[in-house]
């Protein structure tokens, strides 16, 4: 009996393998563009010190920090978490790393206008995606797992 879902399940199944496919040059497209985002909101930061830690200050209430303390942290994560996270060397971590930097952007900022709150969650919604599933098959990650497998045991493990 040949049925409209037997006729289906086929085109469905190769449809299915194309978007898979598709995986690694969406991850490393996410993985740089949030790199980019980042790295230069870092990167802004080390211009004028003085003023970055007077937004710290006046600005970004982060709590149980200091405002010098709370700047060099999130300045050094915007700066070191963004290159990893391109290159998939510990994809996951600056993953996470990049998360928490969101996270804490968002709730230092009392008056965050829309725009900039979607805007932020349309990146921590990209950081969870590369969080949960990680970097890729295209990323350094991949790679230190295929040349020595040890690794990837030990992750099993």
């Amino acid at each position: 009996m040949n049925t409209l879902a037997t006729r289906i399940a086929p085109l469905w199944a190769r449809f299915v393998t194309a978007l898979e496919s598709l995986q690694p040059a969406a991850q490393l497209v996410a993985r740089l563009y949030i790199a980019q985002v980042f790295f230069l909101s870092g990167l802004t930061k080390l211009r004028d010190w003085e003023i970055t830690v007077a937004l710290f200050t006046d600005e970004y209430h982060v709590p149980l920090l200091s405002p010098e303390t709370a700047a060099v942290f999130g300045t050094g994560g915007e700066l070191v978490l963004p290159v990893l996270l391109a290159l998939g060397l510990g994809g996951r971590f600056a993953a996470l790393g990049l998360f928490v930097v969101n996270a804490v952007a968002v709730a230092s900022l009392p008056d965050i206008p829309e725009a900039a709150l979607q805007q932020h969650v349309f990146w921590g919604s990209l950081l969870l995606g590369l969080s949960l599933w990680g970097p890729g098959r295209w990323s350094a990650d991949r790679l230190l797992l295929r040349n020595w497998p040890a690794l990837g045991a030990a992750r099993a493990a």
